[in-house]
């Protein structure tokens, strides 16, 4: 009798452990941090139990998704694509707090904070990743500490200036056999042809991806696309309502998907990885060659287990096919629009490269090219905003930050900010660039399409040469120009991208 009457005080112990933990979590904590954030001037939605604004940011992206496509004469677009953010920095102004469910996030579009907090990767770290996202992006731009600095370790000889140049034959290959030749023999009978760029230009970065990074053949490349893709949209939906605590486990048809996904990705990178591993013990330097030395190590401090490198592929053939693609896809899409600048862009490629084929040291020597190329990153930054946390008070300029509370760095807000960029922030103007980033932006931490400081994107430079080689060769071999049929409508998924695709009419120079 003693004993059960022991069990049944530990269950009502237990319960009512359980049910303080839960409504310190999705009121008490949130209500205090409510009442510190106002008292230092800050300003945002009061907060909403449980939900905070995910039912509003779900409702308002849902009215901009239905909304008919904007005018292409300016890009102000940010009211399509980030609507309730939008709304919060016009309504609460740039300092303000939205709510993540009952986390509470701090806008920071002040440069110097933004700059002190990417400079200070140990105090301000990234939020423990949604488990959901774990499917599509895991590896080194998710960890902390000491595991991340191994992995970065592991990692970045791949992407040193000699590696670089070494992946230069193999990138040009890609873009001569999956752009150039292809859009030749479409153009060929006519001298024209209208067509979607946009699926040519994925395949080109996955093919890129998947000789440079891992070595496997075109067609493994092509469907490790596609599912990465597909789990994108998948994440993307999974993050517009609030993660409860094992609802992962749920057998629901979204969470089976995206585990068949995994498990099929999973699958075809085990069998690149089998097939680098006995094709040779070469000294190769790309990104698997590392990786499989890695978990070849005897010391575990050192190197890392398999599953880890399976997550480090993933993460780079994602991170790096859908930067590259959609910088591409939008620098076609505004030189087609702004015809003057693709002349100018055609006539820095032969300075350079006269009618030979681009050459990697040629690469550095493109100034009106580079400035382009900034431009589109300011202008349609692939990643929109970045987010860090912290898990103890903290003094960021006047504001002392209770533990728990995320940082959200809006990049893309920044990059269109006109009291940091100027009245015609909305424009295409790569003029703005042609003294260098520091100039352009006065030497404030204005521009930062990869991230910054310690934890900067590590395939930026990568990115960059792909981007640069294929405008140069498009160019020597094309003039394009908007099609009648495309219809400006940029869409965020992950990433930011032409939601009907890229619509243009090539002509063969």
């Amino acid at each position: 009798m003693m004993m059960l009457s022991l069990l049944a005080s530990l269950v009502v112990v237990g319960c009512a452990w359980w049910v303080w933990t839960v409504v310190r979590w999705v009121w008490l904590t949130p209500r205090a941090i409510e009442r510190c954030l106002r008292k230092q001037g800050l300003d945002g939605p009061p907060y909403r139990l449980l939900h905070g604004d995910m039912n509003q940011i779900a409702t308002m992206d849902r009215q901009a998704a239905r909304s008919k496509p904007i005018t292409f004469s300016d890009h102000d677009f940010l009211p399509k694509i980030l609507p309730f953010y939008h709304h919060i920095f016009h309504t609460y102004g740039k300092s303000s707090f939205t709510w993540r469910g009952p986390t509470a996030r701090i806008t920071i579009m002040d440069p110097q904070l933004i700059k002190e907090v990417l400079m200070n990767h140990k105090i301000y770290k990234k939020p423990t990743p949604n488990p959901m996202v774990k499917l599509l992006v895991s590896g080194v731009p998710s960890y902390e500490g000491q595991k991340w600095a191994k992995h970065r370790k592991i990692i970045a000889p791949a992407f040193t200036q000699e590696n670089l140049k070494h992946m230069f034959s193999a990138m040009y290959t890609s873009c001569n056999d999956i752009l150039i030749a292809q859009w030749a023999k479409l153009v060929s009978e006519n001298g024209s042809c209208e067509l979607d760029v946009q699926p040519y230009i994925d395949d080109f970065s996955s093919d890129v991806i998947s000789r440079n990074a891992f070595g496997s053949n075109y067609e493994q490349g092509r469907r490790i696309y596609k599912l990465q893709k597909e789990q994108a949209m998948l994440t993307s939906q999974a993050l517009k309502s609030v993660y409860l605590p094992g609802r992962r486990f749920l057998p629901t048809k979204t969470n089976r998907r995206m585990k068949e996904i995994n498990n099929e990705l999973r699958s075809i990178l085990s069998k690149v990885m089998e097939e680098k591993e006995r094709a040779t013990l070469s000294s190769d330097e790309d990104l698997l060659s590392l990786l499989l030395k890695s978990t070849t190590r005897t010391n575990r401090d050192m190197g890392m287990s398999v599953d880890e490198a399976f997550e480090e592929c993933k993460s780079f053939y994602f991170a790096g096919q859908e930067s590259s693609s959609n910088l591409l896809v939008w620098t076609m899409i505004l030189l087609s629009q702004n015809q003057t600048w693709q002349t100018r862009a055609r006539e820095d490629v032969n300075r350079v490269f006269k009618n030979s084929i681009p050459t990697y040291e040629g690469l550095s020597h493109l100034k009106v090219v580079t400035m382009i190329l900034y431009e589109v990153l300011r202008l349609y930054s692939p990643a929109t905003m970045f987010t860090r946390v912290t898990y103890k008070e903290t003094k960021l300029g006047d504001l002392t930050i209770p533990a728990g509370v995320q940082l959200l760095l809006p990049v893309i807000f920044v990059h269109h900010d006109q009291e940091l960029w100027g009245e015609d922030a909305k424009e295409f103007k790569p003029e703005r660039f042609s003294e260098g980033i520091a100039n352009a932006t006065k030497n404030k931490l204005a521009f930062f399409p990869f991230s910054w400081g310690p934890r900067i994107c590590i395939g930026n430079n990568f990115a960059l040469m792909e981007a640069k080689l294929a405008i140069s060769t498009i160019l020597q071999n094309f003039s394009f120009e908007l099609s009648p049929s495309y219809t400006h409508s940029p869409t965020y998924v992950v990433t930011l991208q032409p939601r009907h695709g890229a619509h243009l009419i090539l002509h063969k120079i």
